[in-house]
This record gives structure tokens, sequence and C-alpha cells, in this order.
């Protein structure tokens, strides 16, 4: 009787009124001692209130049945389908949407709806794969900064590959603990690619000369990332570099002449399908014919190797003893004397790698220059009452506990980095 009464007032009330009457039916429905009849007829009133024209009716509905344990599914999932003003407090609070109504919706919705199901609290794996394989922007970084969402790694990587380039969702992705390594030189690479794009489209520089400058500065980061990771990751790392083209031999000769022999190893281990040992034991075998083998199992280019050649007999002649800097940045005394030495073989198929190492020459020189700076700046003998300093003796204490001995280059596949 009432329900009937209800809808005889609906077709003269206007659409405010309907709404508040519609609110008030819906309550009645949830938390009022109706009987069975009483039930079933609110809620065929409420399925026929879904074609209301006005979506302040279809509004209220969802605003009193968006946390509902008890409302109607039917009306419910209609709800969920209507335009993102009515459906969004449906869409981000509902217990009734299972996972695969959440993806079902997902794949239709408008950015807002996307963004409501994105925010979700206690957001499941699968719904978050989906929204990180169509998702538009705005509902990965909703996803991304939702502290209840299970989020797969594999889901992170797929948001690296498509918005990665994005200066917001980048700065969340790497304030993330759990990302890999892997992930992180995925976006240092993204990142690259949006310089490099940025400055062409400006005219700043040429597109190839943008590119080529982009690249070497990511080569250059990926080193000091290396640098920075765990043991357990390393292997990852450098598969993942392999997969997406980027274990160059100028990246791995950038990696030796900085004296990361770890990186160098597992980056030939995994152009090679070999073991770390014994790539490790060829590397290290006083005997260089061995080294040359691995070297060309690798597919690394033959006119780059006298630069790997001398690298590796410097490194055992103890080049790097007394060296700083960790193994983030070129050494200087290396790349020199690398330099030197191919140079000597003036060979016609050397061109580009003696041009690369020039370049290494230079940016190593930079960057001793700007240490020995700092280390002046730092170290003011006035200020620290030091009246009676000597160069010398300054050079020798700030540097002598970084020095090493060129016997850790022997393999030690066990410990966690071998640094300079």
């Amino acid at each position: 009787m009432i329900v009937r009464q209800f809808l005889q007032w609906l077709r003269n009330a206007s659409p405010g009124e309907r709404a508040e009457a519609t609110s008030a039916l819906a309550r009645a429905y949830l938390h009022s001692d109706l009987s069975v009849d009483d039930l079933s007829a609110a809620e065929g009133a409420m399925i026929m209130l879904l074609d209301d024209p006005s979506p302040l009716v279809r509004g209220a509905l969802a605003q009193v049945f968006a946390s509902a344990q008890k409302a109607p599914p039917v009306v419910v999932h209609a709800l969920a389908a209507d335009q993102p003003e009515v459906a969004i407090p449906v869409l981000s609070r509902s217990p009734l949407l299972s996972d695969e109504d959440l993806v079902d919706l997902f794949a239709t919705a408008q950015p807002d709806s996307q963004v409501a199901i994105a925010s979700r609290a206690l957001l499941s794996s699968p719904v978050a794969a989906a929204i990180a394989e169509v998702g538009c922007a705005q509902a990965c970084l909703a996803l991304l900064e939702n502290l209840d969402a299970d989020i797969a790694l594999f889901s992170l990587d797929r948001i690296i590959e498509r918005f990665g380039h994005l200066a917001a969702i980048r700065e969340n992705l790497i304030a993330r603990h759990d990302l890999p390594m892997a992930s992180r030189q995925a976006l240092l690479a993204k990142l690259s690619q949006t310089l490099a794009g940025f400055v062409s489209a400006r005219h700043w520089l040429g597109s190839e000369h943008a590119e080529h400058a982009a690249r070497e500065a990511c080569e250059k980061a990926t080193v000091a990332l290396a640098a920075e990771t765990p043991y357990e990751e390393i292997a990852e790392l450098m598969r993942h570099l392999r997969q997406s083209g980027q274990l160059t031999a100028g990246m791995i000769l950038r990696a030796l002449l900085s004296g990361n022999v770890v990186l160098f190893e597992e980056a030939i281990a995994e152009l090679t399908g070999m073991s770390i040992d014994r790539v490790s034991a060829y590397i290290h075998d006083k005997h260089i014919s061995g080294f040359r083998a691995v070297y060309t199992k690798a597919g690394l280019p033959d006119a780059a190797y006298s630069a790997f050649r001398e690298a590796i007999a410097a490194l055992r002649d103890g080049i790097l003893v007394g060296e700083t800097g960790g193994v983030t940045r070129l050494k200087r005394r290396m790349v020199e004397h690398v330099l030197e030495a191919c140079v000597a073989e003036r060979r016609d198929d050397m061109a580009s790698l003696l041009a690369l190492l020039r370049r290494f020459a230079v940016e190593a020189a930079r960057e001793e220059a700007r240490m020995f700076c700092d280390d002046l700046v730092a170290y003011d003998p006035v200020a620290n009452g030091h009246v009676g300093y000597d160069r010398a003796t300054y050079d020798h204490t700030a540097y002598d506990h970084m020095a090493y001995d060129h016997t850790a280059y022997v393999p030690q596949i066990h410990e966690p980095r071998l640094v300079a």
C-alpha cells in the first residue's frame, strides 16, 4: 500500500523531491521492519527508479546503497554501470561487487569511474592487474597511491611501460621500497627517452644528438644504480637490460672502467648463458685466451676487445689502488691507460671505440676535478685550526681509508661487492 502511494506521488514530483523520497525509500528498505511483500514492492519500485531521467534520483539510490551489504544486488550492479556521478559511490565502496564485476566494469568505465575502482580499499591483485593493463594514467596513479592495494610486480612493470614518462607516476614508483632495481632502471630509461624527446621537440638539439646524449646519460645512471643494487638482484638487473636491448658493449665497458667487476662479470654471464663461477674464472685466468673465447661467445664487437683486454690487465696490475669514489664513476687513470693502449694499436676498425674512450676520458677528468674541488671546499685548514697545513699530509689522510688491495679483484663470487 505504501509503495503504491509512493509510485502515484512520483508522477507529479520534481526531480529534487523524487530524489529525497527515493533516498527515504532506500533507507527504509535497509533499516525498517518491512513485511516480505513490502520489501518486494520496494525493490520493484527502486528497480523502476533506475530508469528515472534525473541523475539526482539514481544518485540518491547510490549514496544509500554504496556501502550496504543488504542492498538489492540488481540495483547495485545497475548503478555501478551508470554515469560517473551516479556510479562512483558504488564503485568505490560497494561490498557487493566481486573482483570479476570490477574487472568487467573497469574495461568500459570512464576515467573518473576507473579512479573510483582503483581507490577501493583492499583492492585485489587481479583487479590491480586489470588497472595496470588498460587503465588511464589517473587510474594507475590512484592505484599506486592506494596503500591497501595488492599490486604484483608485473603490474608495476606494466605501469612503467605505459606511463613511466609521466612525472607523477615516476616519482611515486621511485619512492616505493619494494620496487626491484630492474624496474628502477626501466624508469631511468623512460626518463632518458622523455628528456630526449623534450630537448629535440624544442630544437635545442637535433633528435639524433639528443637521443645519443640521453642514452649515454642512462648508461651512466645505470652503472651508478648497479653499484647500489644488492648482489642477489644483479643477475635480474642484467636480464632486464639484455631483454630491453640496453646491455651494450658501451655500457659494459663503462662498468669495467669504473671498477665495477661484479656488474662486468654478471653481464658476461647473462650474455653467454654461462655460470658466474665459470665466467669469473675465465676473466681472472692469467691466460687471456680464455677470456677471448668468453668475449666472443658473449657476442661483443671485435673492435672493442682491445679495450676490455687492457682494462682487465690494468686491474690485475692494481691500477685502481688508491682510487676514490667507489664503482659509480669512471676512473681517470684506467680510462687514459686503456685509451693510450688502443691508440697505439692504430687499427682502422677502432674509430668508434676511440671516440667512445675519448668521451669517457673527458667525463672521468671532469668527475675527478669536481671531487678534488669538493674536497678543497670541505677541508678548510684555517677554519679547523690546522695552521701548519701540509698538502701532502692532507692528501694521504683524506684518501688513505679509501685505498684497497688490488688482490680484491681475484674471483670472490660470494662477496656482495668488489669496490674500488
